[in-house]
């Protein structure tokens, strides 16, 4: 598989340093620029930026993938299994709340992988995934 290029997004948040806080110190991405409108972050090597935006995050919804409701929007990245692992027991450690705790999505088929799913403290919702068979992250 090919390196792929890193993408740049940017997510709206209710409170900038309660934000900032999460993103550098429950998920451990490094600060970059900031200004007192915005923060950008390493996230696992994309461009993540936390911009301030007044009042409440729009309403979640969601759909059911593998017998789980999956909110809408979301966003995230895929990492290693190994990376996957830490990742999720540094959250446990942290006392995040999961919307849907890791576990095994689609086992034993096409595209196996760990994922789980929290928000941030402004309500984002975020997917973090690791594939068992790397060349299955697209395969129908």
């Amino acid at each position: 598989m090919s390196t792929l290029t890193p993408f740049h997004l940017a997510i709206p948040v209710t409170d900038l340093e309660l934000n900032r806080t999460f993103y550098r110190e429950i998920l451990g991405c490094s600060e970059g620029r900031s200004s007192d409108q915005w923060v950008d972050f390493n996230f696992f090597g994309h461009q993540l930026v936390i911009h301030y935006k007044a009042g409440d995050s729009e309403e979640t919804v969601h759909n059911p993938v593998d017998g789980k409701e999956v909110p809408i929007p979301h966003f995230g990245v895929v990492l290693s299994m190994a990376q996957f692992d830490l990742l999720s027991a540094r959250l446990k450690e942290k006392n995040v709340t999961f919307i849907i705790e890791p576990y095994i999505r689609f086992q034993g088929l096409t595209g196996e992988q760990a994922t789980m799913f929290f928000k941030d403290p402004s309500g984002n919702a975020l997917e973090f995934k690791a594939f068992k068979n790397m060349d299955q992250l697209f395969a129908k």
